[in-house]
């Protein structure tokens, strides 16, 4: 018989898969979508930007308010609104309306999935498996949600499938992918449903004389440092990847060479491929060498190649230097996640979780609008250079700062 913690991670992994579908479809549509729409660029980084920016507000409800509302309620509560978001791309062209439902449903166009929802499934399941295996379960998260944003990329070719096999009108053909869209993180609320009541905190009595549940989890002033440095490093770092969205490298893409979904949606398969194998390798290399080690001395190479990109003369050489680039950027999102999971009490985990990923949100948020314009006053290339430029000296501060200390199991194996 499955136990339930195990029962509970499995269900935790499938709904990240179906919500990162719609996430791996969108990041490559989105743009692409609103550009055969008549917008420009630069609102389309605006959209980007609004959307990341109601994600970073979930994330903020999320750390401060899930331990009181409740942990099932609040995924649920997060699955019915980013739905929302999806559908209204099908329902309506009119931009304040879409500005509006892209903030409301956490409209995710980075390609990848960072909101309120990975950041509570991640600090739920080092609670169903014991420390020296909190690694590898993190790397099979991570693992399967970029399967699902590798598929979701395959599946961008939806509307062209539908244009061109079926003869359906180009508007038409993208409402069916949006409708899509929204189908996939309702099939989620669906698992969530079905979480067993061990996923949520030990109950507080309401009783008379009793005093009530806290609306704010108590964290210690030494957790409180650590997660704010955490938090602010964090938060450098997807500055550098929020101009990196695939919704805008996926425009500069189509823009230097000429290449629509038919070859963007492979190539961010492939994408999505070399980063859900590196999760894995990430697990195995953090054994061997630790999980600061791996983060840093991963992610400096991958965003050297990232700068070589602009400079190949070919889609093919472009295509290689990304997708080597994303072999190895991702080594650190495991590692990253169960080394700040590590140094802070098990109670502490949602706050810790929540707020570093709420930087993070913030940080992507603000960076693709300005991506956006960049692309359009500078060079269409600029946000390359920007965003590798901004992690590499996250990395050095990172290691500067945290190469001291040390979770629990590398203590305990040194």
């Amino acid at each position: 018989m499955v136990s339930r913690p195990a029962a509970d991670q499995a269900r935790l992994c499938l709904a990240a898969f179906l919500r990162s579908l719609g996430v791996g479809m969108t990041g490559v549509l989105l743009g692409i979508y609103l550009g055969s729409i008549g917008w420009r660029i630069g609102r389309v980084g605006l959209l980007v930007t609004v959307g990341l920016a109601g994600g970073a507000a979930g994330t903020l409800a999320i750390s401060l308010f899930a331990e009181r509302f409740g942990r099932r309620r609040t995924l649920v509560a997060l699955g019915l609104l980013t739905t929302l978001g999806a559908a209204a791309l099908a329902a309506t062209r009119r931009p304040a309306l879409l500005l509006v439902c892209a903030f409301v449903g956490m409209l995710n166009g980075l390609g990848r999935d960072r909101g309120p929802a990975y950041a509570l499934e991640q600090a739920l399941l080092p609670e169903t498996t014991a420390p020296e295996r909190r690694t590898y379960v993190l790397a099979w998260y991570g693992l399967i949600l970029d399967a699902g944003l590798a598929l979701g990329s395959l599946l961008a070719a939806l509307p062209v499938v539908l244009r061109e096999r079926w003869s359906w009108e180009s508007h038409a053909a993208y409402q069916a992918a949006w409708l899509l869209a929204a189908a996939l993180p309702l099939a989620s609320v669906a698992l969530y449903l079905t979480l067993s009541s061990q996923v949520e905190v030990a109950h507080y009595p309401m009783e008379s004389g009793v005093a009530p549940r806290p609306l704010t989890p108590r964290i210690t002033q030494e957790s409180k440092h650590r997660i704010a440095k955490l938090a602010a490093l964090t938060g450098m770092d997807s500055l550098g990847g929020g101009f990196l969205t695939s919704a805008l490298v996926s425009y500069w893409f189509f823009q230097r060479f000429g290449v629509g979904e038919e070859w963007l949606g492979p190539l961010f398969f492939g994408v999505r491929l070399a980063n859900a194998a590196s999760h894995l390798v990430a697990a195995w290399l953090a054994r061997r060498i630790g999980l600061m080690n791996t983060m840093v001395f991963t992610h400096i190479p991958s965003s050297l190649f990232l700068i070589a990109v602009p400079f190949a003369p070919s889609l093919g050489l472009a295509a290689v230097l990304f997708l080597a680039r994303e072999a190895l950027v991702e080594m650190d999102v495991p590692t990253r996640q169960s080394f700040i999971l590590a140094v802070v009490r098990p109670e502490e985990r949602a706050f810790a979780s929540g707020m570093t990923t709420l930087t993070r949100n913030v940080a992507y948020a603000a960076a693709p609008v300005g991506a956006g314009y960049a692309m359009s006053g500078l060079a269409l290339a600029s946000p390359l250079f920007l965003g590798a430029g901004t992690k590499i000296a996250y990395d050095l501060l990172l290691y500067s700062s945290f190469r001291h200390l040390k979770p629990p199991e590398e203590s305990a194996s040194g």
